[in-house]
């Protein structure tokens, strides 16, 4: 009788150490995918301001219909490269810095955009919203890291896979793309 209590303790204390694992790895999902959550509102947010920005400086700029064609064309990659995955996600991203940068750029060369206050409205939109992208990926990159460490760590090592649970990309962006396009507008 003895060894049937032990062995009985021994399998409910075994079952409750897997499911403390278990919900512990449930509950790390759930932080990724909420901080990814808010990467994607401050994405939609930059997307939605950046045809606004367009159609601002558009009649402004008319001899530089290239580069604000580009800008239209990497916010469309941005858009669409959600359904491919956070490292197709954030190269679209970075790309679509890059270019916004280069607008920023040509736009320091006319003088009336400068003065214009629904242009400047727009830019400082823009420059909160990637500062709020940068803190968002900051916060996904780390959730991320207790994820991927809480996977792959023992004694969840032995049950994740078991579970289905599976690594997290980060949302990488090159140190040229991490920082805020500079806006000087005086």
């Amino acid at each position: 009788m003895l060894p049937l209590i032990v062995g009985v303790v021994v399998l409910v204390l075994l079952a409750g150490v897997v499911i403390s694992i278990y919900n512990g790895l449930v509950r790390k999902r759930l932080r990724v995918d909420e901080a990814w959550a808010q990467i994607e509102v401050q994405l939609k947010r930059r997307w939605d301001l950046i045809p606004n920005l367009v159609n601002s400086v558009k009649g402004y700029m008319e001899h530089e219909q290239d580069t604000l064609q580009r800008v239209t064309d990497a916010r469309a990659n941005a858009v669409s490269a959600g359904a491919q995955g956070t490292a197709a996600q954030a190269q679209a991203e970075n790309a679509l810095t890059g270019t916004l940068r280069s607008l920023f750029a040509v736009m320091e060369a006319y003088p009336d955009l400068k003065a214009n206050e629904n242009v400047l409205k727009l830019q400082e939109e823009l420059t909160t919203t990637e500062n709020q992208i940068a803190f968002s990926r900051q916060h996904f990159n780390a959730t991320v890291r207790d994820y991927n460490e809480g996977i792959g760590t023992f004694p969840a090592l032995i049950f994740a896979g078991m579970f289905g649970f599976t690594t997290r990309d980060f949302f990488d962006a090159p140190d040229e793309a991490s920082q805020v396009p500079e806006v000087r507008l005086r």
